[in-house]
């Protein structure tokens, strides 16, 4: 990351009388520049289990931008057909020199697009969630799956687009088989998605595991353009908050793997009995230890 860094965590940001605040997701503030194009800002703020912690990471928001928008840069070169909803790094000439300084390098101009009210979800390997389900009804997402898989081993198939619906502030998104997905998008959206979905994994994939990364899932995020019909990639992409990362010489099928994502905060939160409670500070160790995580995810990922 060349932008220098900021000491304390930029939870919330007030561009107020500057721009429109259009909204404030778990870690994106969004605002309106004008009638087609957002100003998305990182923040610093962290959630685990769809709650936002009290204290945020810093320069979390930094680093998330950094790996978006070098992985727009990656995927648009592996596929020059993909279409994303990034405009530039710069901020617009509005914002005032004395916000500058802690708005630039978490902060992106994007177009504006109609958004598909769901999560786009590839799973390359049984963990977390999806292990759970399958333990219990041998299912993932209620797709039926080959039967004895080991915990965090490969999908013998392939990788398997798993949908979630997109919860509001405060909701818990829900996994959804691919069928319920198609009648909450509508065909021929839903395979569209799906194809792309499962594309852009293989690709991250390869790339990453010749970094010493496994990205074990992850999840994407797409719009409509209204005007030419296209899917368009949006949001964030490939980030240590969107997916879930291993190192590749640790990985070991039959147990749950080392995470360079927010596993760390996950595991804390559930051995303090603090799993899906509001107000949660982080102790000084658990941010301490979420940020190294991060930063190595982005070091691996960003190695030539």
């Amino acid at each position: 990351m060349a932008q220098a860094q900021a000491q304390e965590a930029l939870t919330t940001t007030d561009l107020h009388g500057i721009l429109p605040l259009i909204a404030r997701g778990k870690v994106r503030d969004l605002y309106e520049i004008d009638a087609s194009t957002l100003l998305f800002i990182a923040t610093d703020r962290i959630s685990a289990y769809d709650v936002i912690m009290e204290n945020g990471i810093p320069n979390k928001g930094i680093l998330l931008t950094s790996c978006t928008s070098t992985w727009f840069r990656i995927l648009q070169s592996a596929h020059p057909s993909l279409r994303t909803h990034f405009l530039t790094l710069s901020l617009p000439p509005s914002i005032p020199p004395s916000l500058r300084p802690a708005l630039e390098g978490r902060s992106m101009q994007v177009r504006k697009y109609k958004i598909f009210p769901i999560e786009a979800i590839v799973r390359g390997y049984i963990t977390g969630s999806a292990w759970k389900e399958y333990q219990a009804h041998g299912t993932v997402h209620g797709i039926k799956v080959a039967q004895g898989l080991k915990e965090s081993q490969a999908f013998p198939d392939g990788p398997i687009y798993t949908p979630s619906t997109k919860a509001e502030m405060g909701d818990h998104d829900e996994n959804i088989h691919p069928d319920r997905a198609a009648q909450i998008i509508g065909e021929p959206y839903a395979t569209r998605i799906s194809d792309l979905a499962l594309t852009l994994y293989k690709t991250a994939h390869e790339y990453a595991y010749e970094r010493g990364l496994i990205i074990a899932d992850t999840k994407f995020e797409f719009g409509l353009d209204t005007e030419t019909d296209e899917v368009i990639l949006v949001d964030e992409v490939l980030t240590p908050d969107s997916s879930r990362f291993w190192p590749r010489d640790g990985y070991e099928v039959g147990r749950g793997q080392e995470s360079f994502d927010k596993q760390y905060l996950r595991d804390w939160l559930t051995r303090e009995g603090l799993k899906g409670k509001e107000g949660v500070k982080m102790s000084d160790e658990v941010v301490r230890k979420t940020a190294e995580k991060y930063t190595e995810a982005w070091e691996r990922l960003s190695r030539n």
